[in-house]
């Protein structure tokens, strides 16, 4: 069954992430603030692109349970689906493809989504228009990687050639390798931010900056550091600082991602 990713509403959404990602990387921010912007516009809580996303969210993050419990969540999910309506879904759709094609452009669909096979998937069990054979083929797939222990990683990559994923992936890590495992973190979460207004990331960045002054701190009071260390440091301190008492804003992610940098260092070099 041929299947059209412009139509498959977590695909969108995937391939806006990834957009967002790479800007914020390649320190381009206009078109971070962008495809931020076509990301709380089409997918902020309350939208009906929101509603099916999670949907779709519901059935690919289920994983280990019970065949009975998997049929189950199969089968509620569906039924919420359907409640949909199908026109007003498409203009949904159709909105939000024009904007990424208008602003980003049509790379953005050439961005690599891992677990794209899944998610076709699921939008075939969607698809009114699909026959009852190949639903009930799709359904079945579906339960049995829900109720699966072990998942094998390359499960939605099969369809992919071999040559193509290695050049990508080579690509892919020979750009982004030095990304720590906290920038990462703070990257998911504040491209994930808008769907509860900010506050998981919130909770996060107090924690979180509470965390850098701590570690950034002892290099300003440590007497044997450089004079011009003690000095670099102890303005970034003042930032963390004034960080905590305002809004946080875009412009703080490229400082905060160098803040976490900076940390890693001083602690790597103790």
């Amino acid at each position: 069954m041929k299947h059209n990713k412009k139509r498959n509403t977590a695909f969108i959404y995937e391939a806006l992430v990834k957009e967002f990602t790479k800007a914020v990387l390649e320190t381009n921010l206009p078109r971070k603030d962008i495809a931020m912007a076509i990301l709380k516009e089409h997918f902020s809580k309350g939208t009906l692109l929101a509603e099916e996303l999670q949907l779709y969210q519901t059935l690919l993050e289920t994983k280990n349970v019970k065949s009975d419990l998997a049929e189950r969540l199969l089968s509620e999910t569906r039924a919420a689906r359907k409640a949909l309506n199908e026109a007003t879904l498409f203009d949904a759709q159709s909105k939000v493809i024009a904007a990424i094609n208008k602003n980003l452009g049509s790379e953005v669909w050439a961005n690599f989504v891992p677990n794209f096979k899944t998610l076709a998937s699921i939008s075939s069990i969607f698809n009114t228009k699909a026959t009852v054979k190949q639903k009930v083929l799709f359904e079945q797939a579906l339960i049995d990687r829900m109720t699966r222990r072990h998942e094998p990683h390359t499960e939605d990559l099969k369809s992919i050639d071999n040559l193509t994923y290695r050049s990508f992936i080579k690509k892919f890590n020979n750009k982004y390798s030095g990304l720590l495992e906290e920038q990462k973190d703070f990257l998911n979460r504040y491209i994930t931010s808008f769907a509860d207004e900010g506050f998981e990331l919130r909770v996060y960045l107090n924690e979180e900056i509470a965390r850098l002054k701590s570690l950034i701190s002892k290099t300003v009071e440590d007497s044997t550091a450089d004079t011009l260390i003690r000095e670099k440091s102890q303005s970034v301190v003042t930032y963390l600082e004034n960080i905590r008492k305002r809004e946080f804003v875009p412009d703080d992610i490229t400082k905060l991602l160098k803040t976490q940098a900076l940390a890693k260092e001083l602690v790597n070099n103790d």
